[in-house]
């Protein structure tokens, strides 16, 4: 049996749908394609999902129903919904139904990749590292539940956002944290704007570890950052 991680994509355009599948595939999930929402809701009946991909404007059944069905038959199953439409009240709808989270046609199926394995992150074990609370930076002590980075006995207490963004660099220490991973968990989204704003934060971040030297946020251009310590 596959040790692969199986999604459920529920997309009504095949063209879009076959590529989607292809690409999920090709890095390395089981997927399953439904052809509609009414196939969808048989699909997921049939087996077991760790990540259900939902299309909103579909035939026979759209995706915030077979969403809400799905959730009726499994309260706990991770969903992403896929729409073209960027209204606020749809939005809201999903989040409501209880979407992990919701992405924008078109969009970077690299992104939406990113996407997937926080959400399966979030849903693992594997989520207790993003939960850590104490880091030694450096010379820096980093307590993220009192959001306090300590230097040479002063502290500098951190803003939420600072405070969860230089966790997440913590917990990535010396390896690439991806900017995408960032803007989810922390903005729940990856626009523009967001992107700035992080970028905002990254340079505060930086103005406070300057004091020890060998600390160091170097950005991978197009990638994320890494935060680097010279041991």
């Amino acid at each position: 049996m596959s040790d692969k991680q199986r999604l459920l994509l529920v997309e009504d355009d095949p063209s879009f749908g076959s590529v989607l599948k292809d690409y999920l595939v090709i890095n390395d999930f089981d997927v399953t394609h439904a052809i509609d929402g009414e196939d969808g809701l048989t699909k997921f009946k049939e087996s077991d999902y760790d990540l259900c991909i939902l299309d909103v404007m579909m035939p026979k059944k759209d995706g915030f129903t077979l969403g809400k069905e799905i959730k009726e038959l499994k309260s706990e199953q991770p969903i992403i919904f896929l729409t073209a439409k960027n209204m606020r009240e749809d939005v809201l709808n999903g989040y409501k139904i209880g979407a992990d989270d919701y992405v924008l046609k078109p969009f970077d199926s690299e992104v939406l990749l990113y996407k997937i394995k926080a959400v399966l992150q979030r849903n693992s074990g594997e989520e207790e590292k993003f939960e850590q609370e104490d880091f030694k930076i450096g010379k820096f002590t980093f307590n993220a539940k009192l959001r306090q980075l300590i230097y040479d006995g002063k502290s500098q207490k951190l803003s939420p956002k600072e405070n969860e963004l230089l966790r997440l660099l913590a917990v990535y220490k010396n390896d690439l944290m991806p900017r995408e991973i960032a803007l989810t968990r922390i903005w729940h989204d990856d626009n523009y704007f967001t992107s700035r704003s992080m970028d905002v934060y990254i340079a505060k971040l930086r103005k406070y570890l300057k004091k020890d030297p060998a600390v160091e946020i170097v950005n991978i251009h197009g990638e994320g950052f890494r935060l680097l310590i010279q041991e």
